[in-house]
């Protein structure tokens, strides 16, 4: 499919993978993009694809040049699912120059023990196709160390590997104007906030470094082309590497067998009845985590509960707390309560991550013993009152 000009996308779609990096569910599939600048006697590929879909992506760069060969093979990011056909690409194209970072040749030789014509490349160097030129700028961990992106000064294309995208394949078309974008919005922040989630500092680094460039495409290497949708689909990269969160809380809980899910219930119905809309509940046991994660980034309370379980913190709550600790995330304001049979554990477990996690803590915490007295629901409503008139004060 032509972009614009003489760029073509030559990306594939995988509608059968269960799970992106063998952890995030991939419900409406997900694609990997690569591109093909065409300018007559150069020819220029941009990333490649997972290597499972090497023959379907072999034809559609004969589709566009034929016979001829290809000059040039920048690399952007060195994630397998970019990277993995370089081999391969090498092995047709035995004479291609690759083209990317000192880093980036770094990994080369550590994943694939490619040897031949390289152009190593620095902060703002060019490459002239002869009616393109290819300007290189390094954006260091977005998400990995060697990550860069490559803008085409001639079209106005920012190549952005992957930054701006999302997970979910693409039906038919690949640039925005012509195809409905309403199923990508989610699944970009879910994208953002489980892949590139720890790196705000980063991602705002290459933001303002980008911010002077004319740009008119957005090619990621997944999810769509952008041209339409630019100024929000920065905006979102923006707010969410800011960590700026909505207004309303997310309630995740584990329960064995109700008690502590009826103690959320109670906080939710409190903080509706304070005024609050946007309240969005998940049992850590039911819904996969990178959904947790993804409404986390969106909104700016967090309220956290669950039972005790051989004295320790509910598996599935503790693996959620972890993750979240793992993003280094800033600007959130969490409550939190817990429930025990016997041991009381959870409340003071949780209070130990409420330390790692460095958000702000309002309200008492609520620990329930064995099940709901009418103590337990006043201190509930206590707590969701705490939390309504936090995220209130923050109204303008």
């Amino acid at each position: 499919m032509k972009i614009k000009g003489n760029v073509h996308y030559v990306g594939v779609n995988d509608r059968t993978k269960a799970l992106f990096e063998s952890l995030w569910p991939l419900p409406n599939g997900v694609s990997y993009n690569s591109y093909l600048i065409d300018d007559g006697d150069t020819v220029a590929l941009v990333d490649t694809v997972d290597v499972s879909f090497f023959e379907v992506y072999l034809k559609k760069i004969r589709s566009i040049i034929g016979d001829r060969k290809i000059n040039y093979l920048i690399i952007n990011h060195m994630e397998p699912d970019h990277s993995g056909a370089i081999s391969l690409i090498k092995q047709y194209y035995p004479e291609i120059v690759l083209v990317g970072n000192k880093k980036t040749f770094d990994m080369v030789e550590g994943y694939y023990g490619v040897a031949g014509n390289r152009l190593v490349v620095n902060e703002g160097d060019a490459l002239n196709l002869g009616h393109h030129n290819l300007r290189f700028y390094l954006v260091p961990m977005v998400h990995w160390p060697e990550t860069m992106v490559t803008y085409d000064e001639t079209e106005g294309i920012l190549f952005s590997g992957d930054a701006f995208g999302c997970f979910g394949a693409l039906n038919g078309g690949c640039v925005d104007r012509n195809i409905n974008t309403d199923v990508y919005w989610d699944e970009m922040r879910r994208y953002y906030s489980n892949i590139v989630g720890k790196y705000g500092a980063p991602v705002q680094k290459a933001l303002k470094k980008l911010g002077g460039l004319n740009i008119t495409t957005i090619c990621p290497t997944h999810g769509p082309v952008w041209e339409e949708q630019i100024p929000k689909v920065i905006d979102i990269y923006d707010r969410l590497s800011r960590y700026e969160g909505e207004e309303g809380v997310v309630i995740a809980y584990g329960t064995m067998y109700g008690n502590t899910a009826e103690l959320a219930e109670t906080i939710a119905e409190e903080l509706s009845a304070q005024g609050i809309k946007n309240i969005i509940m998940h049992d850590v046991s039911h819904t996969h985590h990178s959904y947790i994660l993804s409404d986390i980034f969106k909104y700016k309370g967090l309220i956290v509960g669950c039972t005790t379980y051989n004295t320790q913190l509910y598996p599935s709550m503790e693996a959620l707390l972890s993750k979240i600790a793992g993003r280094d995330m800033k600007n959130r304001i969490m409550g939190y309560f817990g429930s025990f049979t016997w041991a009381s554990a959870a409340v003071k477990k949780i209070g130990e991550y409420t330390e790692k996690l460095k958000f702000e803590v309002v309200g008492d915490p609520v620990e329930m013993k064995q099940s709901m007295s009418a103590d337990n629901y006043v201190q509930a409503k206590e707590l969701a009152k705490a939390m309504a008139d936090r995220l209130k004060a923050d109204r303008k």
